[in-house]
C-alpha cells in the first residue's frame, strides 16, 4: 500500500520579541498522535485542491488567526511524517514551513471559536518565548517534538539557504 500523506503548510510566526505564534489542538486532529490529548503546532492547515503552498498558507493565517500577508515569507522547514498512525486515514502528513516576522496581534481569525473547534479542533492560541517551550513539563506535545532546536537555529542564524529537515 503506498502512502497518501496529507500536505500542509504551516507558518512559524514571531513577533518582535521573538515569541513564535502556536495553536493549541485537541484530539482528535492529524497532528495529533493517538495518544495524546493535545499540541500546540504553527498555525495552518492543509492544501486544497488546485493551490499552491502559499496560497493555501494565505488563506490558512486569514482563517485561523486573522493575518493577512501579502510578500511571499521564506520557506525554512519541512517534515515528513509517513506513518500509518499520524495523520490518520492519510498514511502521514508532510508540513511545509514558512516564516512570518509580524508585530504582535491578538489572534482572531475569520471563522468562530465554534466552527474553528468544529472544522480544525483547534481550541486557542499562545504566544511562546523560546525558553517556556524549551522548560515545559507539562503533558502537552509540540510539533514537531523538539521545537526548541529548529527554532533556536532559526533565531540565531537566521532564514536558512535551503529548508531544514526535520523529524517527528
Amino acid at each position: 500500500m503506498t502512502p497518501n500523506p496529507r500536505r500542509a503548510v504551516r507558518a512559524i510566526i514571531l513577533d518582535e520579541d521573538d515569541r513564535i505564534l502556536l495553536c493549541r489542538f485537541v484530539f482528535p486532529h492529524p497532528a495529533v498522535p493517538e495518544e495524546a490529548k493535545v499540541v500546540w503546532a504553527a498555525p495552518g492547515g492543509g492544501i486544497e485542491p488546485g493551490e499552491d503552498q502559499l496560497t493555501a498558507l494565505r488563506r490558512e493565517l486569514l482563517e485561523e488567526t486573522g493575518l493577512a500577508i501579502t510578500a511571499d515569507p521564506p520557506h525554512v522547514w519541512h517534515q515528513e511524517v509517513l506513518a500509518a498512525d499520524h495523520a490518520a486515514g492519510a498514511g502521514g502528513i508532510i508540513n511545509d514551513y514558512f516564516l512570518v516576522r509580524t508585530a504582535h496581534f491578538q489572534p482572531r481569525g475569520e471563522m468562530t471559536d465554534d466552527q474553528l473547534a468544529a472544522l480544525e479542533n483547534l481550541a486557542g492560541f499562545r504566544w511562546w518565548h523560546l525558553a517556556e517551550i524549551a522548560g515545559y513539563t507539562g503533558s502537552d506535545l509540540f510539533s514537531p517534538r523538539d521545537l526548541t532546536t529548529p527554532l533556536t537555529a532559526l533565531l540565531t542564524a537566521g532564514t536558512p539557504d535551503q529548508p531544514v529537515q526535520l523529524g517527528l
